[in-house]
């Protein structure tokens, strides 16, 4: 039996815009390690910084008394990525959105975050918490060893 090499990093931010760039920051350099090609590591760089934004702004509505957490998991060929709020999690998913209204000024710009995190990674989930509380979004990115 294969033993599977696993590496986990945890990192907590306070709920304050700009301090998504430490969990970027963060990932940027796990995915370095495991050898991710520049551009996918640029991806999750953005998946990641979406992801912990919804989290502040969203899930603990820009609280500054609750915090962020940030654990990235490496398991052989992926990285999963849980950002991890005290909201109570998503209600309805929202409807996907209309770029081009959206260039045109017929809609608001913003609401863009959850379609743009699922294009840049291989799996996003978003889970409600139990209680009201501690939901996460789950990203998955996976190593590319084929092309390289």
């Amino acid at each position: 039996m294969t033993k599977v090499k696993s590496t986990s990093v945890e990192v907590r931010l306070p709920s304050r815009l700009g301090y998504e760039k430490v969990a970027m920051s963060t990932a940027a350099a796990v995915a370095k390690l495991m050898g991710f090609k520049p551009e996918r590591v640029e991806d999750l760089k953005t998946a990641v910084a979406e992801a912990c934004i919804n989290a502040i702004e969203h899930g603990n509505l820009l609280n500054e008394g609750l915090s962020v957490g940030v654990v990235l998991s490496s398991v052989d060929d992926a990285l999963e990525v849980k950002v991890i709020d005290d909201g109570k999690g998503l209600k309805n998913f929202p409807v996907k959105p209309d770029i081009d209204r959206k260039i045109h000024g017929e809609e608001d710009p913003r609401g863009m975050g959850m379609f743009l995190i699922q294009a840049l990674v291989d799996e996003a989930e978003w889970v409600k918490g139990t209680n009201g509380k501690s939901s996460y979004v789950r990203l998955v990115i996976r190593l590319d060893k084929e092309s390289d």
